[in-house]
């Protein structure tokens, strides 16, 4: 018979919701024509001893992270349009009545956490990354981390048009093939989905793919207009100065997300890695919190 090679994710420990990235693929590849690995086989419940797993089909390409910094000029901006595209299309054909966290009842898709008003449900889950910082080695700045989303979260409106969110959309999260017209040739990890503000979704692109990756103010302007440019191509986007004051409290947000992940993601390095690490984010920290606008 045919060989092709396949991925096998298993169940983490602790994750009960582990069926909802299966559907969430089929979910997603059954509506929009976007890169997402096709599910062959899902066992929630294996006649083995072994935990749930489900089969992907195995997609080519390198992981985006590894890349993304040293590609040259034009292949890098085609990446962050393509990026920019299919945040498009996720936000131009698959909405919600409200926002929230996605889940499973009865196997049918559903919002959890239900909300009508944005900005109380994202100030909800920045304090639940406010609170992730107490196990971290940025503890001491809960409090100032707490005033500053205090004084500026009332530039988030309340109102908005819910949509879905991958709310770990990063090159960590990407295959890409640089020999490819559209060079991101899988998006991976949906099990962190949202019903959210598009505004918010492009904002936190926009930090994990741009900003502060690239130092240089004239390339994340350019970068940042790729990827406008790239979501234009499906739905409408024009960012005024109400979104410039909202996108500065979204970034402030992801960047606190991203500390609150410090030790998983910096398990297996040295402790001057680390220690560097801390530093670039203490230093972030500071230049994202005097950028935060007044209420």
């Amino acid at each position: 018979g045919e060989e092709y090679e396949v991925v096998v994710k298993f169940q983490p420990g602790g994750e009960d919701d582990f069926a909802l990235e299966p559907k969430l693929h089929e979910y997603v590849a059954d509506r929009i024509d976007i890169p997402v690995p096709r599910i062959l086989v899902f066992k929630d419940d294996p006649d083995m001893d072994v935990a749930p797993y489900f089969v992907t089909e195995r997609v080519e390409g390198d992981n985006l992270a590894e890349s993304l910094a040293q590609l040259d000029d034009d292949l890098r901006g085609r990446v962050i349009e393509q990026a920019g595209a299919i945040l498009g299309k996720m936000h131009a054909e698959i909405g919600f009545e409200g926002f929230g966290t996605l889940g499973l009842d009865d196997d049918r898709l559903v919002v959890e956490d239900f909300s009508w008003d944005w900005q109380q449900f994202f100030g909800d889950m920045v304090e639940e990354y406010i609170d992730r910082l107490a196990t971290t080695p940025f503890a001491d700045l809960q409090e100032t981390a707490r005033e500053c989303i205090g004084r500026s979260v009332g530039v988030i409106e309340s109102d908005g048009v819910p949509r879905l969110v991958h709310d770990d959309f990063r090159p960590a999260n990407m295959l890409f093939d640089p020999s490819s017209d559209e060079p991101i040739t899988s998006v991976l990890d949906w099990q962190f989905a949202l019903a959210a503000d598009p505004e918010y979704h492009i904002a936190r692109t926009d930090f994990l793919f741009i900003d502060p990756a690239f130092e240089d103010a004239d390339t994340r302007a350019r970068l940042r207009d790729r990827l406008y440019t790239g979501y234009r191509e499906f739905r409408d986007f024009e960012p005024d100065e109400g979104y410039e004051r909202r996108r500065a409290v979204y970034h402030f947000a992801t960047l606190l997300w991203r500390m609150g992940g410090f030790e998983a993601a910096f398990a297996d390095f040295s402790e001057l890695a680390k220690a560097r690490a801390e530093a670039r984010f203490r230093q972030q920290f500071d230049q994202l919190a005097n950028a935060l606008p007044e209420a």
